[in-house]
């Protein structure tokens, strides 16, 4: 293979004694790069090769980028990447490559990375939600200030089991998902802004609070939570993920660390972006489950088994699935190559 002249982007690292080990190691790789770049025409196998090598420098830039950065060597390995990109001009890795690199890679690192974000704000909506249940069943009087007696009677003995069985099931779900996803959508498109976040996870808490209440006054708790758990740890955990990504889009500018604010919001937004895309499947499956599970003649101890399930599966997905894939540097964001350098800011 020809060897790169002096004048290539990289050729001004090749007598520099100082580079590390990982330079060393991954130098080859950024020259045979830049030699099929430059190259006028490449075979099948070529144009196969500078897609993988494409894809490793990114990675290669990542890493370097992450651990004292080289500005020069940054800016060398940017502007390959860039030239590589305009070089394959169209060419793209297959879809289905994309479609599982996100579901086992980027997604679950996105949840890793924001775990204590999202954990944290669903343990405080949860305690709110048990305060608000706690307060109404303590002061039964309360429920004047909901309905009239017949209102309550009618939510407590009709309403509530009968919205879980009031249309077909399928038509039921794909309403349930669309309400779902809107919440969620609502959580992170209001990030940004960070009050309004609060506001919609604060107005739901108060929903399920209050009905709660409602239903261990009127001696009915046991169905209350026999059709809530079966969905509801997946959903509401949906919705907490939402709200934590939302609260850090916020925090991102707020205290945006070594990047500037702009760099910190980009950085947060596409993780934010991938987390709403990767809800869209955790939203489905619990509309699933409210659907055909919690309405279903199952035993209650098997509806419930069923969420408890749901709801594990996905915190190792989350937890455990997240973890592994941020030990290979995966961090919810999209690829180094893809994405402009981040800036950092100066003191």
């Amino acid at each position: 293979m020809p060897q790169a002249d002096d004048t290539a982007p990289l050729g001004r690292y090749s007598d520099r004694v100082d580079l590390d080990a990982y330079v060393a190691a991954h130098q080859a790789e950024w020259r045979e790069l830049e030699w099929l770049v430059a190259s006028r025409e490449l075979t099948a196998g070529q144009a196969d090769r500078m897609i993988d090598l494409y894809q490793r420098v990114g990675t290669h830039l990542s890493v370097l980028r992450s651990s004292a950065p080289d500005p020069m060597l940054v800016e060398g390995l940017s502007v390959l990447l860039g030239r590589a990109r305009r070089r394959m001009a169209g060419t793209r890795t297959p879809t289905f490559r994309h479609f599982t690199h996100f579901f086992t890679d980027s997604f679950p690192a996105a949840l890793y990375r924001l775990r204590w974000w999202w954990i944290i704000t669903g343990v405080v909506c949860l305690l709110t939600a048990l305060g608000l249940g706690w307060y109404l069943v303590a002061n039964p009087g309360l429920e004047a200030q909901i309905g009239t007696p017949d209102e309550v009677a009618e939510l407590v003995n009709v309403d509530f089991e009968h919205y879980y069985s009031s249309s077909p099931a399928t038509s039921f779900a794909l309403r349930v998902w669309t309400n779902n996803a809107w919440v969620s959508a609502q959580c992170i498109a209001f990030g940004i802004l960070g009050f309004p976040v609060i506001q919609v996870l604060w107005a739901n808490m108060v929903n399920l609070g209050l009905l709660g209440g409602l239903m261990t006054n009127h001696g009915r708790a046991d169905l209350f939570f026999g059709l809530i758990l079966p969905h509801g740890l997946l959903e509401l955990t949906a919705v907490f993920v939402a709200g934590g990504a939302g609260l850090r889009l916020f925090w991102s500018w707020v205290v945006p660390g070594p990047r500037t604010r702009t760099a910190s919001m980009a950085r947060e937004g596409r993780t934010t972006v991938g987390i709403a895309l990767g809800l869209i499947v955790v939203l489905l499956v619990s509309g699933v489950i409210e659907a055909f599970v919690t309405p279903s003649g199952l035993p209650t101890w098997a509806r419930i088994a069923i969420g408890v399930l749901a709801w594990l599966t996905f915190l190792g997905y989350a937890l455990v699935m997240g973890r592994a894939a941020a030990s290979r540097g995966q961090d919810g964001d999209v690829a180094a190559a893809e994405r402009e350098e981040d800036v950092l800011a100066v003191d």
